[in-house]
This record gives structure tokens, sequence and C-alpha cells, in this order.
């Protein structure tokens, strides 16, 4: 059971009033048999309603000074018949309660409505976020397939070099643009303080250009890159560089490399 829920409910509040049906006085009596919490709720609020009605309850009689008024006067008859309670301010500090106790219970349930419909909002917005991204990544799939499905596309496989055997890599070149698109899906991660930098190279005499370094590469979801390249290249390099970048391909950080094959 859920007291805490069960004590908002304003229940507790209508039973001390005497407002419940015999049935469900009944049974409010015993839940507070078993539920200690809920006995030390119906204290409280008893406490409570004595407390407020203490000031427009009626007053005590003092006998000591009635018993010297009679003493006083001659044989004058007094009415000794008590006064009635004035039950109009028990009762109408019992509805003060139970006004505050529903006033408290529909202000927090209104706070509670008023967060999970800021909750609901904050969701939707993060949903609408994700469709719109979703959305942004598709397009950008279908231009990169759109690319490298194109009919003048050159595609260079780059092999694993020495101990890297097992890196990968291919170059789909667009002549026409000037433009390269690196699937790098078969390199690791660059270590901390290290970055990948691609190259252009011409076979004879040897000699790099570097299309630069991608700095994003851990981050990047597809590890596919767009990058310039109007170089006459005859193959392509990859090499593990510090951060920043090199002038020249560190050879014993050549992961992978491919040449250009030749046209028929």
């Amino acid at each position: 059971m859920d007291i805490n829920a069960y004590i908002e409910s304003g229940i507790l509040e209508l039973y001390v009033a005497g407002q419940l049906s015999e049935k469900e006085n009944q049974e409010v009596y015993e839940l507070l048999q078993q539920y200690p919490e809920l006995l030390q709720e119906v204290l409280e609020i008893e406490a409570a309603v004595v407390k407020l009605t203490a000031a427009v309850s009626p007053h005590s009689i003092n006998f000591e000074s009635f018993r010297g008024k009679l003493k006083d006067t001659d044989n004058k008859v007094v009415d000794m018949r008590p006064k009635k309670p004035n039950w109009i301010s028990y009762t109408g500090w019992a509805a003060s309660i139970l006004l505050a106790g529903g006033l408290l219970w529909t202000l927090n349930n209104k706070t509670k409505l008023e967060e999970q419909l800021q909750t609901a909002d904050i969701e939707n917005q993060y949903l609408e976020t994700q469709i719109e991204d979703a959305r942004n990544n598709l397009a950008h799939t279908k231009d990169l397939l759109d690319a490298i499905r194109d009919k003048d596309i050159l595609a260079v496989p780059l092999g694993g070099q020495g101990d890297f055997a097992n890196s990968y890599a291919k170059v789909y070149w667009n002549k026409a643009d000037n433009t390269i698109y690196l699937d790098a899906e078969g390199l690791p991660n660059a270590p901390e303080g290290k970055v990948w930098q691609v190259w252009s190279l011409t076979l004879n005499p040897l000699t790099p250009t570097s299309l630069g370094t991608i700095e994003d590469f851990n981050t990047d979801e597809n590890k596919i890159f767009t990058i310039t390249n109007a170089n006459q290249s005859q193959a392509f390099g990859i090499t593990l560089e510090p951060a920043g970048g090199s002038e020249s391909p560190t050879m014993e950080q050549l992961y992978t490399l491919g040449v250009v094959p030749v046209a028929p």
C-alpha cells in the first residue's frame, strides 16, 4: 500500500470529521490498526482540529466565582442549566480543515500533472530531434551511396601494411569534381594524442602529398569521410601521426596503402 498516496487522498480528514459512511469508517479503522503511520496522521489531524477549535470553544466555568456570586445575592433564581456547546464552531472548523486538506490535495495533484506535462514535452522535443537527426543521416547516407555508385567513380582498395595487416580502407575517387570518399571502417580508433592522416602519392619518384587529417574519426559513426583531392594521384595511403599531422608520412606508422588501377 502506498501510505503517502493514501494520506494525500484526504480520506483521513474526512474520517476525523465523521464524513465517511459506516463501511468506509470501518475500512479506515482497520488500516489504522495495520499501519502506525496512518494512525499517527489521524492523531495529528485531531490535534490540529482541537487546537484550531480551542479559540472558539465554550469557556470552562469558574465555579468559585460562581459560588461567591450566589452568596452575595438574595434569593434570586439562577438558571443552572448548562449551555449547549457551540457545535457550529466545531463543524465550521472541521469544514475548514477539510477544505484546506482538499485544496492541498488539489494543488499537489496539479503540481504533479504540470511536472508530467513538462516531462512529456521534453521527451517529445528529444524525439523530434532524434527523428530530424535520423532524416539528416538518411539523406547524407543516400548522397554517399549515390556518389560511390556513380559510373565515373574509381574504387581504390587500401590493404593493411606490415604489422597492421588486419587494417583496411577504400577510396572512391571522383576525378570529375576532385573528391574522394574514404571508407575507413577497417581502421581502429586513433589513440590519444594521435590522428589519422591521408596521403596522395605519386610513385616515380615517390612523392607524398597530404590530404589532411581526420580529426573526428573516433566520434564519427559511419567512418566515411569526404576529402578534396585535386592531385594526379597514383596511390593513396593512411598513416597514424601525432596530433596536428606531419609534413611527411611516418612510414613505420603506414597502416594502409593502395595503388590506383591503371585504365586499360
